[in-house]
Order: C-alpha cells, then structure tokens, then sequence
C-alpha cells in the first residue's frame, strides 16, 4: 500500500434526529463569535471541510443533522465558490459499504449533497465505520463519480492558489497507523493488531507522511485524519497520534490538523518551539455529541473553541486563503453564521524547525 499525490484538477464540474449523548450544559468555555464575513473576491481560495457525516443505514439513509449540513454547505460553497471538499471519514455508518455497488452511495451522499455549488470535487479518506465495511469499494467509487475522489487509503494534494501562494493537503488513514477503535458508545482508544502485515502497513504509512511533509515546498501546509491528535470530548486525544503524529506536525511546520471522529466542533491550538499548529476537530455533520470528558487530555489552555449544541443541527468547516493569510471559520449548519474563526500565515520559505 502506497500513498498517492495527486496534482489537482479543479474544473467546477422524515426526522431523525441524528443526536448521540445526554443534554448536558455546554462547559465554561466561552463560544466567541467572530462576525466575518465569508469574502467572495475571486481572489480567495476557498474549500469546505466535514467529517462524520455518514448518515443511517436504515431507512431515510440520512439524519436531519445531515441533510441541514449539506443544505448549508451548498449556500456556503456558492457564497465563497469553494474549489472542493474534504471528506474526513466515517462516510457511512455503520459499517461502512458492501461493494462499489451499494446503494449507501446514492441515498446517503448523491441524493444529501445535491447542491450545483457542490458538484465539485470531494476528496475522502476513511474513518472506523468506514473500516468496518469494505473500504478498497469507497477507493474504486472514484471510477463510478466524477466528483467522488479517493485514490488511495492515503495521499496528499497540491493547489496553485494563485499570487504565488501554494497550499498541500497531506490526507492519512489513521485506522491503519493506530488500529482500530470501539464503537462510538465505549470510546476507547484505538487498538494496533499486533501481526507483522498490520505493522508493516502502518510503518509505510508512518515513513510516507514524514517524507510528504519534508519534501513540502508549500506556503500553507495541512493534514487531515479521522482520529484527532488532541480532544476534549468523547473519545479524546489519540495517544498514538499524539506520540509519533504531533512531533511530525511542528517539525515541519503544518499550520492545521483537520479531522473528525468525535461528533462536535473544536479548536485547540498547540504551541511548541516557536511554532503553533492549528487542531479542528470539525465532526458534527450527522451526530452530536456534548462532552469535556477528556479535557486533561490536552495541553492546558490549549483549547479555544468548543461547541456542541444539541438544539441545532450540525455544522462544517470552510477554509479560504491568499498570499497573505489563511482563514479558518466554523459554520452554523442552521443559519450559516460564522460560530468560530481564526487566522494562519503563509511559510515562505519552508524548513523544519
């Protein structure tokens, strides 16, 4: 198994509630509402971000938190003429897909994410659900869509953002470097097979992500994953990825880790040798779930944003950029109003620290 790059192609080609977890209070942590407004200059480079998204396997196929995202990302994605999204795994739940033929396919994603805005290229890796399931049909689906692109269980993704400025985007299979996890309702951590095949796949893994983030000559540098580095919530931080990932992401310099895995919108910032990496936790596309039960889990006073509102109905992320800056924003699924955002700077000359 080997990762792939791919220079990217950007031609714009009833209720269920959806809500794990009890109604708790929202912790202590102050929701700051930075009221941006989302640029449309064609100057921008723009992209959507969304994980855990995988409806019901059973009739409607989808959740109410679901088709609310994808009503509000096809708005968002028009306002800010996004480029593509980034799918962070668990595509379906709960078992992920049989085959290149299941309808999971069409009931879940075609008929969700229908907006003009959004048929633009989607970019997917896998998350745990989708590992319970057939995840070599998700790659060869890319074959079947046009806009459905999974070329491998791991690869990265290099953009022109025009006015010199370069964006790579460095996708993982967490599963396969830390082992599988629980279901959503034990939240324990991921457990490593022990065989030498399950070793050796995630040693090739682990070899190819440092030598992508070496060899990154990009302004801005991101990686995504569906296991979080750092978490406050129901499954909290992955201590393989906080072990051999986060070294990995200050070395090199990666402004952002993206991923989802627990079902909520976070941001946890991590300084350490003069270099700050983003954390966006960004999971509450179909599911959410309210919990600090792994606060200690991660650096103090690392967390800036938390948000989990049983009474609304999801969110996503939307990226956007130049030579000059990077912005990051959550976004309300309901209202399409900006819950969170901050800020990232270009590298221009990129080395390890």
């Amino acid at each position: 198994m080997k990762g792939k790059e791919v220079f990217a192609s950007l031609t714009l080609f009833l209720i269920v509630p959806g809500v794990l977890g009890v109604l708790l209070p929202t912790s202590g942590i102050k929701n700051k509402i930075h009221h941006h407004s989302l640029h449309q200059n064609a100057d921008m480079f723009s992209f959507l971000a969304l994980g855990d998204w995988g409806g019901l396997p059973i009739i409607p196929y989808h959740t109410a938190i679901e088709s609310t995202v994808a009503n509000q990302m096809g708005s968002t994605s028009d306002a800010v003429r996004s480029r593509f999204t980034i799918g962070l795994g668990d595509n379906f739940y709960f078992d992920g897909v049989k085959d290149v033929n299941d309808k999971r396919f069409e009931e879940t994603y075609e008929t969700v994410f229908q907006a003009t805005s959004l048929d633009t290229p989607w970019y997917f890796i896998a998350g745990n659900h989708d590992h319970n399931g057939n995840v070599s049909a998700q790659i060869h689906y890319t074959d079947v869509k046009k806009r459905w692109n999974f070329p491998d269980y791991y690869y990265n993704l290099k953009f022109d953002a025009g006015e010199g400025a370069s964006l790579e985007i460095v996708l993982i299979d967490t599963v396969l470097l830390c082992g599988n996890s629980d279901s959503d309702f034990l939240h324990k951590q991921p457990e490593m097979q022990m065989n030498p095949k399950a070793r050796k796949i995630a040693d090739d893994q682990w070899a190819w992500i440092e030598e992508t983030l070496a060899k990154s000559t990009a302004n801005y540098l991101i990686v995504g994953g569906h296991f979080p580095v750092y978490s406050v919530a129901e499954h909290g931080s992955t201590k393989c990825l906080v072990d051999k990932l986060y070294p990995l992401l200050h070395k090199y310099r990666v402004q952002a880790y993206i991923c989802g895995h627990d079902h909520n919108l976070q941001h946890i910032e991590v300084n350490a040798k003069n270099w700050t990496t983003e954390y966006f936790v960004i999971g509450a596309a179909n599911f959410i779930e309210d919990s600090h039960q792994h606060e200690s889990t991660i650096p103090e006073g690392s967390l800036k944003y938390y948000w989990a509102d049983l009474l609304k109905l999801g969110g996503f992320g939307v990226f956007q950029l130049n030579s000059d800056a990077m912005t990051f924003r959550f976004i309300d699924a309901q209202n399409g109003q900006t819950l969170h955002g901050t800020t990232m700077y270009p590298v221009k000359n990129r080395g390890t620290l």
